[in-house]
């Protein structure tokens, strides 16, 4: 990777992400023991509230919290603009919405109004801080860049997610009827999951699949266009859905189409790119990126089978489903994959601006040892292999898929922290050689 757009001035310190990332895969290691407490009638409905609890562990606690971190690490480099005071914003972003989370997930899972009604307010004040954050660094950025306007598109998208919810939870919370509550949950967890996410996702992978992966650029007219596609058929989806009282109509089913076709190419087009990257050596990244896209092809061919096939996607099994190809199928591995480029370059950048000396900083395959990251890449592979299985009804499988969902975000865990040990003990000046270190972590 060139460091050459980052400057130590600019860049946030390490702690900033860090606590993000520390803590992310708590989410989904609770998660995980939420899924084994339940049992496998957890899949038997979407509304079930102890798998309401374990999707926002996983969205909010696991996916939120890394990309607030790594938005708090990009912005200097994507943007140009960093963020003021981040060890301040991060603390408290980190400090809300953690709470908040954890608050949540215990209201939807024990139908405790008191904790839902407390964590409304502090997920309100985190992510409306972080998002007014974000938005103000984006609007300082130079004019004409791709990424900073998709990036937009996806802040707004964050709002719009998080509106949804707050009306979502305070139905819970004050047992309120909402009329149109499954039409504003279809709305939450799209703009959730597309809107936000997905719209992230292809901006950041403009600029990281061709610069990490060594691959072509993206199609300009994808780039430019892609984005604001996505979010305007979101608009117009939700807009009929909302006219039309909640029922799908014509114009509603051709926009959704049409959206998931657009994820569908992104993810055809990120394949054939990786299918000619330069580099032909193993990547745990790529192959996390692979799997991703994989997954995104696999939910739009579930999602046109339940909308044009009833018989198939009648039963309300349908909906876990999709939730664990989308949400660990896709978003999860590319997360993932991203965290293991991510940690050792902020490991090693912060050790390089110290000057420690010649072969006192470890390169980024020593900071994250391959083996160590490839066999919890294979461990989550099989995770949500033996998830989605458990979820069309092999209730023997449930608590394996459960035991290595949890395993593998344990390990995932392990490795972060043992890099940032690794920083911890050379930045003091303990600088003994590096294997020594290594092995000691």
């Amino acid at each position: 990777m060139n460091p050459s757009g980052l400057s130590l001035d600019q860049a946030p310190p390490i702690s900033a992400p860090l606590r993000f990332f520390l803590t992310a895969p708590l989410f989904a290691i609770l998660a995980a023991m939420l899924l084994a407490w339940n049992g496998p009638a957890i899949f038997t409905s979407r509304w079930n509230a102890p798998l309401l609890a374990t999707t926002h562990l996983i969205t909010l606690g696991f996916l939120g919290l890394v990309v607030f971190g790594a938005l708090l690490q990009m912005l200097p480099v994507i943007a140009g603009t960093p963020t003021r005071h981040p060890k301040r914003v991060a603390a408290i972003t980190h400090g809300l919405v953690t709470p908040g989370t954890l608050l949540l997930a215990a209201g939807l899972a024990f139908s405790n109004a008191l904790f839902i009604k407390t964590a409304m307010l502090f997920l309100a004040a985190g992510l409306a801080y972080f998002t007014v954050i974000v938005m103000s660094n984006l609007n300082r950025a130079l004019p004409g860049n791709i990424t900073v306007i998709t990036m937009r598109f996806a802040v707004l998208a964050l709002g719009i997610t998080a509106v949804l919810g707050l009306i979502l939870a305070s139905n819970h919370a004050w047992g309120w009827w909402l009329v149109l509550r499954m039409p504003v949950t279809n709305l939450h967890l799209t703009w959730g999951l597309i809107g936000w996410l997905g719209t992230l996702v292809t901006g950041v992978a403009f600029q990281v699949v061709p610069m990490f992966q060594l691959t072509p650029q993206y199609p300009e007219s994808l780039r430019e266009w892609l984005a604001i596609l996505l979010f305007c058929l979101l608009a117009l989806w939700s807009g009929s859905l909302i006219v039309n009282g909640g029922s799908p109509n014509a114009t509603g089913v051709t926009a959704n189409t049409l959206l998931v076709g657009g994820g569908g190419l992104f993810a055809v087009i990120t394949l054939y790119l990786q299918a000619k990257r330069r580099r032909k050596l193993p990547d745990v990244t790529l192959s996390f990126w692979r799997f991703g896209m994989l997954s995104v092809l696999a939910a739009s061919g579930l999602w046109l089978a339940g909308e044009f096939y009833p018989a198939f996607g009648g039963s309300d099994r349908f909906g876990p489903l999709l939730g664990i190809v989308l949400i660990a199928g896709f978003a999860m591995s590319v997360v993932n994959g991203m965290l293991y480029k991510i940690v050792p370059f902020l490991v090693w950048f912060h050790l390089q601006s110290l000057k420690l000396g010649m072969g006192n900083v470890p390169n980024m395959r020593e900071i994250l040892p391959e083996h160590c990251t490839r066999l919890q890449m294979w461990l989550h592979f099989v995770a949500v292999f033996l998830l989605i299985i458990s979820a069309l009804g092999a209730p023997l499988i449930f608590y394996l898929a459960a035991f290595a969902f949890g395993i593998s975000n344990l390990w995932l865990w392990f490795n972060i922290l043992s890099a940032y040990r690794l920083f911890r003990r050379l930045s003091r000046g303990k600088t003994k050689p590096v294997s020594n270190e290594l092995a000691s972590s």
